[in-house]
């Protein structure tokens, strides 16, 4: 199974960022910002399109794939490199995360259901 490497794709992304000597941009903040303009650009891709465009368009090799795409990969990129300057280790958090919402949301408890549990 291929998995991405979130610690080669933080050191390429630092090393990236310090060839260009952006690190000074790049402080949690800033890049919290980023992030989010990113996500709204991933859903601007979307945003207007049916569920049955949309499936068509994931389907095809097509201007809304390329779009998605590359909009999915900026927002992976900011969320590493913000992770990587605010020291948060990606995977113990994802771990972490998971194992919470394991807790949280018992498979057959929730199976099928929608709602979120409070």
């Amino acid at each position: 199974m291929d998995l991405v490497d979130v610690s080669k794709l933080a050191s390429v992304l630092r090393e990236f960022a310090e060839e260009r000597e952006w690190t000074q941009f790049h402080t949690p903040k800033n890049l919290a910002m980023a992030l989010g303009g990113e996500a709204g650009e991933l859903v601007a891709v979307l945003q207007w399109l049916t569920n049955e465009q949309v499936a068509n368009a994931l389907s095809a090799d097509g201007q809304v794939r390329r779009e998605l795409t590359d909009e999915i990969a900026d927002v992976l990129i900011y969320l590493v490199r913000l992770a990587d300057v605010a020291g948060i280790d990606l995977d113990a958090a994802v771990d972490s995360k998971l194992k919470r919402n394991a807790e949280r949301y018992p498979a057959d408890e929730v199976r099928g259901l929608a709602a979120r549990r409070t």
